[in-house]
């Protein structure tokens, strides 16, 4: 589980030259870095130090993001809010767009339960859950900026929504922004595609096919923030004259804040995307992996 095991001999010695635990804390809640191993901890085994020094970092960090928002509420919109028909009315476009019908129902289910929305009620529960100690640091600052609390870093990205395998956490500010083209719901939707296996939820496998879509590494982001506009821009424009207007208006006033994207790019991928029958499709296409090169055998022979 932890890769390399130290002797016991070793591990004790190793233990008297790291920070104390309190040390550790505080460098955690200042940077969400911390040991994996959290060898600075009482344990007379690696396991033992792991599960306290995890405890300790993850109370650490829920008592400080309550002790700096005393002060949250949550949205109206968010009291008795149906989840599965948000999935619906938000996702299911995009995901009849990119899968065959015979796979659109497993996927909805999946998103059904996927979205979370970090609120006061469950922001405790969420970070003691999060498998990574970097993860969860994350997901602090995510809430505290939606409760307009203090960051625990001046470094710490500022986040509106996050996906770990096929979790979406979505921050509060959801139902107050502003920008009609824009809808983290489903950027954050769209990064699932890309960190879900389609084993992991009961759809075979295809060959050469691993993950529900295969997506370039480094067009991620380019998928994503295409998928978000293209859904804001299909959801408002009912005809193709209202939907290039639409377009023209992202070109005009709102480029995603990202520097990962090259914003020609994600202009050209919109604009195609709007033209086509099948937008959705049409983005995949911009963002899939470059084709694989076949080698001739008289290549293979002189490699």
């Amino acid at each position: 589980m932890f890769g390399y095991v130290p002797s016991r001999d070793l591990f004790l010695r190793r233990k008297h030259l790291l920070n104390s635990p309190q040390d550790e804390i505080a460098r955690y809640l200042r940077t969400g870095k911390s040991d994996m191993l959290h060898l600075a901890w009482p344990g007379d085994s690696i396991i033992a130090c792991g599960c306290n020094g995890k405890q300790a970092t993850r109370n650490a960090l829920i008592a400080e993001v309550i002790r700096r928002t005393t002060h949250a509420k949550i949205p109206e919109q968010l009291v008795d809010l149906n989840v599965a028909a948000l999935a619906e009315e938000k996702i299911a476009p995009m995901v009849r767009g990119l899968f065959p019908a015979d796979e659109q129902a497993v996927l909805m289910e999946m998103f059904s339960r996927s979205i979370v929305f970090l609120t006061p009620d469950n922001i405790a529960s969420v970070i003691m859950k999060t498998s990574f100690a970097s993860t969860a640091w994350d997901l602090a600052n995510l809430y505290l900026l939606s409760c307009g609390g203090e960051p625990l870093s001046k470094e710490a990205p500022e986040l509106v929504g996050l996906s770990e395998e096929t979790t979406c956490y979505v921050s509060m500010t959801y139902f107050l922004s502003e920008n009609r083209l824009d809808d983290f719901v489903v950027h954050e939707a769209a990064h699932v595609f890309h960190n879900c296996k389609r084993a992991m939820i009961g759809l075979p496998t295809i060959r050469g096919r691993e993950w529900l879509l295969e997506i370039d590494y480094r067009k991620r982001e380019l998928f994503a923030n295409a998928c978000e506009a293209y859904g804001c821009i299909a959801a408002l424009g009912s005809t193709p004259t209202s939907r290039k207007a639409l377009l023209a208006e992202i070109k005009a006033d709102w480029i995603p804040p990202d520097d990962r994207v090259d914003v020609d790019e994600y202009l050209a991928t919109l604009h195609e995307a709007v033209g086509a029958r099948n937008g959705w499709k049409r983005i995949l296409e911009r963002c899939g992996p470059p084709p694989r090169r076949r080698v001739k055998p008289d290549e293979s022979i002189r490699a």
